[in-house]
């Protein structure tokens, strides 16, 4: 792993007196303490053995272990440096209710070069490496996810294999090794492991742990014993260390959102990422850590998004993906393939899945370095940045009245002097020539640029940009204020400011209603759908119930922006709607006449609201009332579904509920498994999954569903008999998986039962 920030700095903020617990002194009764630090996430102290552990490490947990004060600034020996953790246990499950449940590289981070554990001369280095703990599954992955982290593409061939010319990726390779210290060092060398299984294994000085149940760690010393669970209860997320107010944004015609200016040690903001909006359309740069939690903050829903821009791949830029799978459709996204190779394996090493898979979660949009892209009127230019792991920073632009308006994105970029020192004429140096072109692309001329300065061995500096052309400065990436001289060369930005390039005059909410009706209704006349969209707009505060169960129907209302959440408590489920979702359609057919859930804002939202008489005479008049109606119940179902009522969009769940069968199945039947896989959702009953011993994985009940197996591992040998009279729906959709959510639900699912 390689240092971040000045000279392996750490926090300037002053120590705070807290317990032995950071202090890493203590007594016996200090022994296997344990401290809830957020959910899912444990922090246990065995002072006298030496060991801090870390139980959970979801992204920017380091964050919420400062404010704890778990991890503090010290001075010993006239040495500064960082407390922390020194030792990590994994999560039984990668996935945790949507989110990464294992996300080592900056824990590791810290405890190498911000404790000091890796640096020569340090009190901190004492031979002793950071552990990891968990299952062999977990561990393996996590070793190489570190990996990939740490160097991205690993060797010359790998970077050719992208496309690059051999010229070019000689001098990417020395570079990267530049950044290595001359050498690609496997985590091994850095870290030690420990496979846990049932059995008890020592880990350090007499305190041992075993595995004694899903997600359960028994851990034990001198006698006593303490039990860790790392399972994050039903419908909670991991929470991120900073609260964020809520903004109503409006859309310009070209602007850039700023959503993050922080880095991935900022425990007050998140990291550095904007939003680029466009047209009505809405790109992200950069998958920060939170990026839901920020998104909703801004009153944008991930169904919102087109695409993402993506800079490179640490966790600080990278952590957010999954969030960005929690979508109906698959987001654009935007990289270069060099970046995007990196990208791809590590997700796929975290995930222990083929890199291919990458593309089955994501639209693949390749750029090109050093020329203009153009996509929907929107023109970006990946530029090469010097990195540990491949990068490309971000210039966009797009016409105006008087000419073009620019934006630079510039995350992450290395500093001049850092630069200088890697130019020489040996055979592992770069040109002088290759470095002239890199600062001179860094200092290249934009209306607005956001800036890294982090400073260190890997990030650049305010100073190299006193004379930049640009309109205006944006410094970013730090976790620290900014000193005076910096203040004379840029300026700040803080989340939600929004900077206009080019201003709008027109209301893109109703182009946006247009093209979705007419994506769901594509046999209407276009003339049809106007009429139905002579209705008005409704705006609702964060934290409005919209409707409440058991009121009564007097209209239909559509989802436009924010996030809306669906409560239901018969299943228990609390979906976010995704944009287009329809609200009350099915009181046209005498079914009900009340909502049976509630509709709550979670962000500020808009809402198309059509009157009961207009949206009836529509569905009549175009012949489309019955079609509407028989698909009805079953999207109805879906929609109270934990798996797939969350972001799918009602033409999605239309399409689910037309290749949806019903069975009816007695106590104690073995189904009979299909050649081609299906899915089964559980309406009523009670259904056993088994393994290929009998053993009971798991037993499904309404709302649930099964069968993922046949996805993913129909080797498994799983199989299934009703425990109860149950009613099933059968999905035969082939192409299922192609709904991003719904993929990364059914595969959170089968890891979890697989484990069992």
């Amino acid at each position: 792993m390689e240092p971040q920030g000045e000279n392996n700095r750490t926090k300037t903020s002053p120590p705070r007196e807290v317990t032995s617990v950071s202090s890493h002194r203590g007594g016996h009764d200090d022994n296997l303490v344990t401290i809830q630090v957020t959910p899912g996430v444990v922090w246990l102290q065995v002072p006298d053995a030496g060991l801090y552990i870390l139980c959970g490490a979801p992204s920017e947990v380091v964050k919420h272990l400062v404010l704890r004060g778990l991890i503090q600034t010290v001075t010993r020996n006239g040495v500064t440096y960082e407390t922390g953790p020194n030792a990590i246990l994994l999560s039984d499950l990668l996935i945790q209710n949507g989110g990464f449940a294992n996300l080592t590289e900056f824990p590791v981070l810290q405890m190498l070069y911000r404790q000091g554990m890796l640096l020569p001369g340090h009190p901190n280095n004492t031979g002793i490496k950071p552990l990891l703990i968990g299952s062999a599954a977990q561990v393996r992955a996590q070793m190489e996810y570190i990996h990939r982290g740490n160097y991205g593409l690993v060797s010359k061939e790998e970077i050719l294999a992208t496309g690059t010319e051999a010229e070019m990726a000689e001098l990417m390779m020395r570079v990267k090794l530049k950044f290595a210290f001359g050498k690609i060092r496997h985590p091994s060398e850095l870290l030690d492991a420990l496979e846990v299984a049932d059995e008890e294994h020592e880990i350090r000085h007499g305190v041992t742990v075993r595995r004694v149940g899903f997600n359960r760690y028994r851990f034990a010393y001198c006698g006593r014993t303490v039990d860790i669970d790392m399972t994050l209860p039903p419908n909670t997320l991991y929470l991120t260390s900073y609260a964020l107010g809520h903004h109503r944004i409006q859309q310009p015609y070209y602007a850039v959102l700023h959503r993050g200016e922080g880095d991935g040690w900022d425990p007050h903001r998140p990291s550095m990422a904007s939003v680029i909006m466009l047209q009505g359309r809405i790109y992200l740069i950069d998958a920060a850590p939170g990026v839901f939690y920020t998104l909703s903050a801004l009153g944008i829903n991930i169904s919102e998004v087109e695409g993402i821009f993506h800079t490179h791949g640490h966790d600080d830029h990278f952590a957010g993906l999954p969030a960005l799978i929690h979508s109906g459709r698959r987001l654009k996204y935007y990289a270069t393939p060099l970046v995007r190779a990196a990208v791809a394996k590590k997700f796929a090493a975290l995930l222990s899945m083929e890199e291919e898979k990458f593309g089955q979660f994501f639209e693949i949009r390749d750029l090109v370095f050093d020329q203009w892209n153009t996509f929907d009127g929107l023109d970006v230019m990946p530029i090469y940045s010097p990195h540990p792991t491949e990068t490309n920073i971000l210039l966009f632009r797009t016409m105006d009245t008087d000419g073009y308006k620019s934006y630079a994105h510039w995350a992450d970029i290395a500093s001049f002097a850092v630069l200088d020192k890697m130019v020489g004429d040996g055979p592992q140096d770069l040109p002088a020539d290759f470095v002239a072109k890199i600062k001179e692309k860094y200092l290249v001329k934009a209306d607005i640029k956001k800036i890294d300065i982090d400073g260190g061995l890997i990030h650049g500096k305010a100073e190299d940009f006193r004379d930049d052309p640009s309109g205006r400065l944006i410094l970013s990436h730090t976790d620290r204020p900014l000193t005076l001289e910096e203040m004379k060369i840029g300026s700040e930005s803080s989340f939600g400011a929004i900077d206009v390039l080019i201003p709008g005059y027109q209301d893109y909410l109703y182009p946006r209603a247009f093209r979705y009706l007419h994506e769901f209704f594509p046999e209407v006349d276009v003339a049809q759908i106007r009429m139905l969209l002579n209705s008005p707009i409704l705006e609702y505060n964060v934290g409005t119930i919209i409707h409440r169960s058991n009121e009564h129907k007097t209209s239909i209302d559509m989802v436009l922006s924010g996030t809306v959440a669906y409560l239901e408590s018969t299943f228990g489920v609390r979906n976010h709607l995704s944009f287009g979702s329809l609200i009350g359609v099915n009181l046209f057919f005498g079914k009900q006449q009340f909502f049976e859930g509630t509709y709550r804002a979670l962000s500020h939202c808009s809402i198309m609201r059509f009157s009961y008489t207009l949206f009836e005479a529509f569905l009549e008049n175009n012949g489309i009332l019955h079609k509407v109606e028989v698909i009805l119940d079953k999207v109805d179902f879906l929609r109270k579904t934990w798996l797939f009522g969350e972001q799918t969009s009602f033409a999605s769940l239309g399409g689910i509920a037309r290749e949806m069968t019903p069975a009816n199945h007695g106590a104690d039947e073995l189904l009979a498994l299909p050649e081609t896989p299906v899915l089964w959702l559980v309406v009523q009953g009670a259904v056993q999954i088994c393994n290929r011993d009998g053993q009971v994985l798991e037993v499904v009940r309404g709302g649930g569903f099964f069968g993922e197996s046949l996805f993913f591992a129909p080797e498994q040998g799983w199989h299934f008999r009703t425990e109860l009279p149950s009613s099933l729906y059968i999905v035969h959709k082939e192409d299922l998986l192609d709904i991003p959510i719904v993929h990364w639900k059914m595969l959170e699912i089968f890891a979890k039962r697989k484990s069992l």
